[in-house]
């Protein structure tokens, strides 16, 4: 056994504490070496994403050449800015940008609450058999075909053969909703709520799945609602998981629904739904500029990292929550 000099600190017979000895720098290779089961686990989404998500980044550089079929992705001339400029002045980019903006915050404001909201009552649900249940009841729609989808709304909107059609006009009103400019954002913004906020409340039923039971013992000991259970126990135990989610959102704030979009899209309601998306589809596939649909597209992935990096910054700085 060594003794420690009080005046050193030192072991008396010269050995070395192991309290004491300093540990080895963590370095790449140690690292794999120790976790090389996990990281074998996540080999081929780490393939998947690089083949899919990071080798397309080498078309980038279309959005700064002229595209030119006979001379390939690397040899058309080199017009830098030329096509973001020409997109920026343009009489569309006021409605694209409006229009992307409006609906991608309307699908937050009112989106982003819905799953948290639907989480939190399926978790007061006590009765195993029916919680069970209304899961599976609210995570069905988020497996429709968004195609399916559309022509739901079709059906059941319709001015003439819809449901909604004719109760409208039952009560006197004459109304077209997927032709009406002021409807086209609501109906797209609750019908999208309809269909994943269920699929998206999972991740908070899982995150309120591991709140300690005894939180739960000791608020009905204390005499507390479910409203006061609700905000007490609940709301702190999934804060972290909102944050991260939020900031997520807020990443693909210009990223709009194609699909969805482009299948609800008709010429009544085409002023409001006209948004990045589509019109990168119809500049690059339909007219076949590929350049300027390229320029688009990128800068609408500048703008959504922006915003990331932004709020990212935001939530550390004022939560200590982050993704980085």
């Amino acid at each position: 056994m060594a003794f420690l000099n009080p005046q050193t600190t030192k072991p008396i017979d010269g050995s070395i504490p192991s309290a004491i000895v300093p540990k080895k720098k963590a370095t790449v290779f140690n690292t794999f070496k120790r976790d090389y089961q996990l990281w074998l686990m996540i080999l081929p989404a780490i393939i998947v994403i690089i083949i899919f998500n990071y080798i397309p980044m080498y078309g980038i550089q279309l959005a700064f050449r002229e595209y030119d079929f006979t001379k390939g992705l690397t040899g058309g001339e080199w017009v830098g800015l030329k096509y973001f400029k020409q997109f920026i002045d343009s009489f569309m980019f006021a409605d694209l940008m409006t229009n992307t903006v409006v609906i991608s915050l309307a699908t937050i404001i009112l989106g982003f609450p819905a799953p948290i909201i639907l989480a939190l009552i399926i978790n007061q649900v006590v009765w195993k058999k029916w919680k069970k249940t209304i899961q599976t009841t609210v995570y069905l729609p988020h497996f429709i075909s968004m195609v399916v989808m559309v022509g739901l709304l079709n059906v059941l909107l319709s001015p003439n053969s819809g449901v909604v059609g004719h109760i409208a006009s039952s009560l006197g009103f004459d109304v077209n909703l997927l032709a009406s400019e002021k409807a086209f954002v609501p109906v797209y913004v609750l019908s999208d709520i309809w269909q994943h906020a269920g699929w998206n409340s999972i991740i908070y039923l899982a995150a309120l799945a591991s709140v300690d039971p005894e939180l739960y013992d000791s608020a009905k000991i204390d005499g507390a609602s479910r409203w006061q259970t609700i905000r007490y126990v609940d709301l702190p135990a999934i804060v972290p998981t909102m944050i991260i989610l939020f900031i997520l959102s807020m990443g693909n704030i210009l990223n709009t629904g194609f699909e969805k979009i482009f299948l609800m899209q008709n010429p009544l309601n085409l002023p409001v739904s006209e948004v990045i998306a589509t019109y990168v589809y119809k500049i690059g596939i339909i007219s076949n500029q590929f350049s300027y649909s390229a320029a688009i597209g990128l800068f609408n992935t500048l703008i959504n990292f922006a915003f990331l990096l932004a709020m990212n910054y935001i939530a550390k700085r004022f939560s200590n929550i982050s993704l980085w």
